[in-house]
């Protein structure tokens, strides 16, 4: 039978923090570790995974599943409440029901959502205030998302932030950051991730955090969709509905809220500026599929259980507002979806719009500067004795810097293996060839890219940037079980974040293709300037474009192996997969095989 909680904890949403001595005393109820330490304490893995499958045990509407394995084998919890005790998300969708889903502890160091959701769930699950907000809300939650850096636990890896006593490390078992990790998906655990997430397709995404940065009054702060990630119409919502909805409630709680301060130079007073949560981030991958996405992000420096209650708050929140405007909400979702499909042309990458902002009202701390007493130079600090609240520049305006139209198809070798297990892991539709096949269709030739040799890599890889290109039309030998990829489907803007090579977060861009930017073959000078002759005589207008350039270009012309270098690359023997980007496109006509 399902458990019932005190009556009297159901009086405020936060009453029941300040009786744990009553929960303390009643056995029916499942206490968490959090309330058992009291303020300062988050639970540990071991911890947090046996409460979990207790609440599996006591509330028949709570549903708690083994999801996959991550990258050091440990399994991923995925919890689920259902009021109606249903938990496949293929009914709970045909339904309507509203999903939501909260992560926790990708950022193990960060844990205050790893508590919080333990008492949101508790309480969903025995609060009969919650009933019929319940109805049409279906919670799911990962408890703990990067499992290995919540078992690296210690108390001094985030030397800013005001408690717990103890918390996880920043990186998974191989110093990876999965907050970086979404389009790319080199982890176990972004794997088991993405196939939770296209399982249960949620409205509503929450990732929860803990900031770093400057010092400021509030406790709250948040990220939302990328400015131009979602389509119009649900943006529109998200931003002059939905959040300042949230940002209404949780202040009744005592928690105002503000965008993440990231500032744009060294203090708020400079402007703060809006997150550009490209695919590498969980809100910028979850908008790719049309999802309402939120970052959770509480002030480091107060102390850890204020966090957790304005954690608590937001996902609170969330919920009853989610609950309030369910209709609405899918009515956007779907219209979204059936926009993206008919949608021609796809913005790659944008940039911050320093002319543009917004003045917003902000509780900050005065920045002051002292002599610092370690090295005797002047130093910022934040003067608490020195609050205020004034209007500061909000830069969330982002220009579209590129635009790709979209072809009909891409068709993508069955060799780029780990491009098609991602497509796959995405469910995102393919059909294969079934023969060997020639196709006249539109490639990409990488002119030229920056990266880092040398360098600090980022999250793994040397990344490609400022990658120039320019397309050839040509007859491409395809094979059997290669695959073509419509883009008239769901997961347009994946795909098209994906497979384009300029996008911000690519594939290309994340090193899957570096296979093409080396040479395979070459020549032998002394036996190619014989060929390079004969070449030159047969193509009169090859040998004239090198002539000209001969006489245009003084370095060229004083250079022996760059001339002979040049005749190869205009002849037959140069080959012609270097720098060609792999994956094809058809741009348009229906594609028969």
């Amino acid at each position: 039978m399902q458990m019932k909680r005190n009556s009297i904890l159901s009086l405020t949403p936060f009453f029941f923090f300040f009786y744990v001595s009553v929960l303390g005393q009643n056995k029916a109820l499942l206490q968490t570790p959090f309330e058992k330490h009291k303020t300062n304490y988050s639970a540990s893995y071991v911890e947090c995974r046996d409460w979990y499958k207790s609440a599996d045990s006591a509330y028949q509407t709570i549903q708690v599943n083994d999801y996959g394995l991550t990258d050091g084998g440990h399994p991923l919890q995925l919890a689920i409440y259902s009021a109606d005790k249903d938990f496949d998300p293929v009914s709970l969708h045909h339904k309507n029901k509203m999903i939501i889903l909260i992560m926790n502890a990708i950022h193990p160091g960060e844990p205050e959502g790893v508590d919080a959701s333990m008492l949101l769930l508790r309480d969903i699950a025995t609060n009969n205030n919650w009933t019929e907000i319940m109805k049409n809300v279906v919670v799911c939650i990962i408890p703990q998302y990067n499992l290995e850096g919540v078992i690296n636990r210690n108390a001094f890896s985030r030397v800013n932030q005001n408690g717990p006593e103890q918390y996880g490390f920043r990186g998974n078992g191989e110093n990876l950051d999965l907050n970086r990790d979404f389009i790319k998906c080199d982890s176990k655990n972004t794997k088991v991730f993405e196939s939770l997430f296209r399982d249960w397709n949620p409205d509503v995404f929450i990732d929860n955090h803990t900031s770093d940065g400057a010092d400021y009054q509030y406790t709250l702060t948040y990220i939302s969709s990328m400015q131009g990630s979602l389509t119009p119409e649900l943006e529109n919502y998200v931003r002059i509905t939905l959040t300042p909805a949230i940002d209404k409630r949780c202040s009744r709680d005592g928690f105002d809220m503000v965008p993440y301060v990231e500032c744009m130079k060294e203090s708020p007073d400079s402007g703060i500026a809006g997150f550009a949560s490209t695919p590498r981030y969980s809100t910028g991958y979850t908008s790719l599929w049309n999802t309402i996405s939120y970052t959770v992000e509480t002030h480091m420096l107060k102390p850890f259980d204020q966090r957790l209650k304005a954690t608590y708050s937001f996902m609170q929140a969330c919920i009853y507002e989610v609950h309030t405007d369910a209709e609405k909400i899918k009515a956007l979702r779907n219209e979204a979806i059936e926009n993206r499909i008919k949608q021609n042309e796809f913005v790659l990458q944008r940039q911050m719009d320093t002319t543009k902002f917004e003045l917003i009202d902000f509780k900050g701390y005065e920045a002051m500067h002292k002599p610092s007493l370690v090295t005797g130079a002047m130093r910022l600090y934040y003067d608490r004795e020195k609050p205020y609240s004034r209007k500061i520049r909000y830069y969330d305006h982002f220009n579209e810097t590129l635009k790709v139209i979209r072809p009909e198809y891409y068709i993508v070798p069955f060799v780029c293996q780990k491009a098609v297990e991602l497509l796959k892991l995405n469910r995102i539709e393919m059909q294969q060839l079934k023969k060997d096949t020639s196709i006249h269709l539109e490639m990409y030739v990488i002119d030229d890219y920056d990266n880092n040799p040398g360098k600090t890599p980022s999250n793994g890889h040397y990344m490609h940037r400022n990658i120039k290109l320019h397309s050839i039309s040509q007859d491409v030998e395809f094979h059997k079980g290669d695959y073509i990829v419509s883009t008239r489907q769901e997961g347009i803007a994946y795909i098209m974040s994906a497979l384009e090579p300029q996008g911000e977060d690519s594939y290309f861009a994340w090193n899957m293709f570096d296979g093409i930017l080396q040479e395979r073959e070459y020549y032998s000078d002394y036996v190619f300037e014989d060929v390079a002759f004969r070449f030159l005589e047969q193509n009169p207008d090859v040998k004239n474009n090198f002539e000209n350039k001969k006489k245009s270009d003084k370095a060229f012309a004083s250079s022996p192996k760059a001339q002979i270098d040049w005749i190869y690359r205009q002849s037959p023997y140069f080959e012609k997969t270097y720098m060609r980007y792999p994956v094809g496109r058809i741009t348009n006509g229906k594609f028969t095989h």
